[in-house]
């Protein structure tokens, strides 16, 4: 089942559209499509492939989503696959907002994340 989301900036890659569709991936725990006029991404829930990743938005990065309650946000890590194995990007993440479904891709200031973070095998 896909959800569709709305982002006042469409995330990095994906060109401006009114709306995106979040699609999970049959037969892939937690990984994602995020399909939007012709581009696609995959992305991760983090909390399932990445569980001690644990960044902090700034008040006004809550703000713009809609956040008033941790438990509202869903965390996604774009995944990069490749012919040596998949990078995730933790430095910019999409945030959706789960109640509202608003998200945003947001760069981490101040947190020593990297952009090509290998993802280990399970």
């Amino acid at each position: 089942m896909s959800i569709t989301l709305t982002f006042a900036v469409p995330p990095f890659g994906l060109a401006p559209a009114p709306s995106f569709s979040l699609t999970p991936v049959d037969g892939a725990d937690g990984l994602f499509t995020l399909v939007g006029d012709g581009a696609r991404l995959f992305l991760l829930d983090a909390a399932v492939h990445l569980p001690a990743y644990a960044p902090e938005l700034s008040d006004e990065q809550a703000d713009v989503l809609g956040l008033t309650d941790p438990a509202d946000a869903m965390l996604l890590v774009v995944a990069n696959p490749g012919a040596s194995g998949t990078t995730v990007n933790l430095l910019a993440p999409v945030v959706v907002n789960a109640r509202t479904a608003v998200g945003a891709q947001l760069i981490l200031e101040g947190q020593d994340l990297p952009l090509r973070a290998e993802l280990a095998a399970a």
